[in-house]
């Protein structure tokens, strides 16, 4: 585990500080090919989850410098393929790591690795109770009792989370973890 724990924060700066299109190309192209069995469902999950941040700041970096007249899409090509290699590898690595003991080294980042894993859990459940709850009682499909649907399930998340949060501040208040000033 003590390799894991050097090699993962070494690739990642090593991804960080590479400045070349080409290179980063080829290492895509070499964690594709390490991760042949899993390359369709982390791509899927690389994609959705930065789609919209390298696509708007993609879009508004190449806005800026168009009416600037600076060349960009060097840069946008580096910065895309670099977004697209850090997400891939750290899907990738933690799919193949037990997250639980990869941070076992440190007691505070175990305790709120343990309160996040918690939240994840509990939100999914109250997610797929929801949508099971929703299908069970639409026969067909209507838009408005589907948008309120949606707002009033993302109004109990909001309201859990903020609920949830306060406890578990005051939890870690309890246990030490915020110097109190």
């Amino acid at each position: 585990m003590w390799r894991d724990r050097l090699f993962f924060p070494a690739a990642v700066l090593g991804l960080l500080i590479l400045n070349d299109a080409g290179v980063l190309a080829a290492l895509i192209a070499l964690l594709w090919i390490v991760s042949h069995n899993s390359f369709f469902r982390i791509n899927r999950r690389v994609l959705a989850g930065i789609f919209w941040f390298n696509g708007v700041t993609s879009a508004g970096y190449a806005l800026v410098a168009s009416l600037k007249g600076v060349p960009f899409a060097g840069y946008l090509l580096l910065f895309n393929l670099k977004v697209y290699a850090i997400s891939y590898f750290v899907l990738w690595f933690f799919s193949r790591v037990d997250l639980v003991k990869f941070f076992a080294f440190s007691r505070d980042l175990s305790y709120l690795l343990t309160i996040t894993l918690f939240h994840m859990t509990t939100y999914k459940k109250s997610f797929e109770d929801f949508r099971m709850a929703y299908r069970a009682r639409v026969v067909r499909k209507l838009r408005r009792q589907e948008e309120g649907f949606i707002l009033r399930v993302f109004d109990f998340f909001l309201s859990k989370a903020m609920r949830d949060a306060k406890e578990r501040t005051l939890a870690m208040k309890a246990r030490g973890f915020f110097d109190t000033v």
